[in-house]
Parts: structure tokens; sequence; C-alpha cells
């Protein structure tokens, strides 16, 4: 019961910001496809929740080269109204666009022109990554500090460091060793490293408050790095016999002579991963967008009143819950999967001759 009370409460603190979303509305009616995409997206300052009418903001540090040279400054400088033109008007020209192709982005203008700098800046994406990936280190120097004080021969540890070292285990004997065999050893710092940190970032993403709140893994950049790194790995690693089955496979002669098969099998180097990094994006995307919209009923039904508005609200409670009770378990399973193919991918670029 205790765990169900949690979850509203995250839930509660995750949405109290939707009401005064309201600059979303349009005709006095709730943009709930605006509210979902503004949750998701990546941005530039961290939106953490709005009390009456005062947005509570992280601002983040803008990091841009523009004609003009470096620019390092706050997103407190943007004005927090766009203009006539749709620009949050800021410092030396710089601006952030809320319509058009740039949308979303900061713009240099030059005699009312758009022109994009050069942007390194920390948005919260970045910010909520970084933040995950100490966590995550403490999460494995913790038992490391535990191992180095203590010997082979002594008790298994308990409470976190046993806990981590039977995830360890379980990832190292169940998903790494099988799909890679003989010689695993050295590719389970890199699988266990994606395995860690897609978990890490998909837990935290679940927590509605900063330090969480973060959709990191449901953004198409960070999964397209993490299958591009598996890509290398698994290239890196193909065998004399993984090249001669892509470009001279065990086929008919015509199939080889006129390259369908082998243009085939090309294409599959770069498919796989392709299919990594839509799968981990896509999932974690799609439970962050459920989850909000299902949370949106409330405020849809609100103007209703009356029983309507009280059975919807229920309905729409008890899916939220069982949606954040399954992203939990998500989290876990698109860690797992992700881990389990690349560690398949890199055994058969490893698999020799018969």
């Amino acid at each position: 019961m205790k765990y169900v009370k949690l979850i509203v409460c995250m839930m509660m603190l995750s949405f109290m910001g939707m009401p005064a979303m309201a600059a979303s509305e349009e005709g006095g009616k709730l943009n709930t496809s605006e509210i979902v995409v503004e949750h998701i997206k990546d941005s530039y300052a961290w939106h953490v929740t709005t009390v009456g009418d005062k947005a509570i903001v992280i601002d983040l540090p803008v990091i841009v080269r523009s004609s003009t040279g470096w620019h390092i400054f706050s997103t407190a400088r943007f004005a927090e109204e766009s203009d006539v033109k749709g620009y949050r008007m800021g410092p030396d020209n710089l601006a952030i666009a809320t319509q058009g192709d740039n949308a979303g982005k900061i713009v240099e203008l030059q005699n009312g022109v758009e022109v994009r700098p050069f942007d390194i800046s920390i948005t919260k994406t970045v910010a909520v990554m970084m933040i995950n990936v100490v966590v995550l280190l403490c999460c494995i120097l913790i038992p490391a500090r535990w191992y180095r004080r203590h010997k082979a021969s002594d008790p298994a540890p308990g409470g976190f460091t046993g806990f981590i070292e039977l995830i360890i285990d379980y990832v190292e004997e169940n998903i790494i060793k099988p799909g890679i065999g003989n010689g695993y050893e050295k590719y389970s710092p890199y699988l266990l490293t994606c395995f860690f940190f897609i978990l890490t970032n998909n837990l935290m993403g679940i927590i509605p408050f900063p330090p969480g709140g973060g959709n990191v893994t449901g953004n198409i950049t960070i999964t397209f790095f993490l299958a591009l790194c598996t890509f290398i790995v698994t290239q890196v690693s193909g065998t004399k016999h993984y090249w001669k089955d892509i470009f001279w496979p065990e086929v008919p002669l015509p199939l080889k002579v006129f390259p369908l098969i082998p243009l085939i099998e090309f294409v599959s180097i770069f498919t796989k991963p392709f299919a990594l990094m839509i799968r981990l994006f896509a999932n974690m995307m799609a439970g962050h967008a459920i989850a909000l919209s299902l949370t949106c009923i409330i405020f849809v039904v609100a103007a209703i009143g009356g029983a309507t508005f009280l059975g919807m609200s229920a309905i729409s409670v008890v899916m939220s819950i069982f949606m954040m009770c399954l992203e939990l378990l998500v989290c876990f399973i698109q860690a797992m999967v992700f881990t389990m193919l690349s560690s398949i991918f890199i055994g058969l670029a490893r698999a020799k001759a018969e």
C-alpha cells in the first residue's frame, strides 16, 4: 500500500504544472498534445512545476559560438514571452525561436534572417544525463570499494553491494555469456556499462522532479550513440568468416555474381544497430507519452464536473498507477533487451567456420 501512495504522490508532483500550462490552451480547451510534447522534448531550461502563475524553472547555461564569437550565459537572460515575430529575445542578437524550422532552438538574427550558431549548450537532457552518470558511478564505485577492502574468501556482501552483485552476475551469466560465447569476458565491461547506463537513465526518468524527470533514453540522439558504439564494437570484432559470409556467402553462384544476397547481408550490417536505436527510443518515449496522456484526462474532463469528472479522474489515476508500475518493468526490460541484442550481434560477428 505504501508503494501505491508513493506512486500517487509522484504523479501529483509530476503534473502540478499542467493546469498552469494553460498557456497551451486554445479557445479555453486544454491542448493535451502540446503538454505531452513539452514534457518529452529537450529544452534549454528545466521546468520543475508551476505554483499559481509562477513557473519554477532551473536555468541552464547557454554555450554558443555565433558570428561575434563565443557566448556563455544563463537561459534566464532570454525573454519569458515571445515577441510578435515568434522569438524569445536574448543578448547579442541571439534568440530562441518558437516557430518555424528552428522552433525550440537558439538562433542568431542577422538582418532578420535566422542563422543557427554552433551550439553546445547544457540542455535539460544533457543536465539530467550528467546527474544520472554521477548516480551510476556511485552505484558502481560503492560495491567496488567494498571489494577492495575484502578478500575473495570473505562472506558474500549483503545490502546494496549484494544487490548490485546479483544484477551483474545475472546479466553476465544469462545475457552476455550465452550471446557471445567463449571470450565474452573482454566484452563484459562495455555491455555491463550499456546495461547500467540505460537502466539508470530509465529509472531516473520515472522520477517526476529533479534530479529525475529527464527523457534521456527517449531522446533519439542518445540511442543513436549507444547503437553506434555497438555497431563499431561489432564490426571491429568481426572475423574473416563473418566478412566472408557477407560478401561471398555460401549460396548458389548466380546469387553471388548477381549480388542480391551479398547486398542484403551488407545492408543488414546497418539495419541491426538501427533496430537497436529505434526500439529503445520508441519504447521509452511511448511510455512517457502514454502516462502523461492518461493523466491529462483529469484536466480534459474537469470542465464537465459531477459524476463524469469524478469517474474519469478515478479511472485516470488507476491507469496512471498501472502505467507507472509497467514503466518500472519496462525500464529493466529495455536495458536487458539492448544488452542481449548487442551481445548476440557481437557473438555472430565472432563466429568461426565450422
